[in-house]
């Protein structure tokens, strides 16, 4: 299975309303698997950027908000 996320572990308590709910969830996804981090621009962003559609500063809010 593959889960992807755009929330770091520490924000799914807010996520899903409970941080009860949330440890539980992350109990059982996060036992006996695998945690990949991936940094940096996703790919939609980066090529609104060459497009011109995006600057630097609403790229970084972007990633922020989203």
């Amino acid at each position: 299975m593959l889960v992807t996320s755009n929330r770091s572990v520490a924000e799914w308590g807010a996520v899903f309303g409970d941080a009860v709910v949330a440890t539980a969830i992350l109990d059982r996804l996060l036992h006996h698997s695998h945690v990949i981090t991936i940094r940096g621009d996703s790919y939609r962003l980066r090529s609104k950027r060459r497009a011109g559609l995006v600057n630097q500063a609403s790229a970084k809010d972007a990633v922020t908000t989203d």
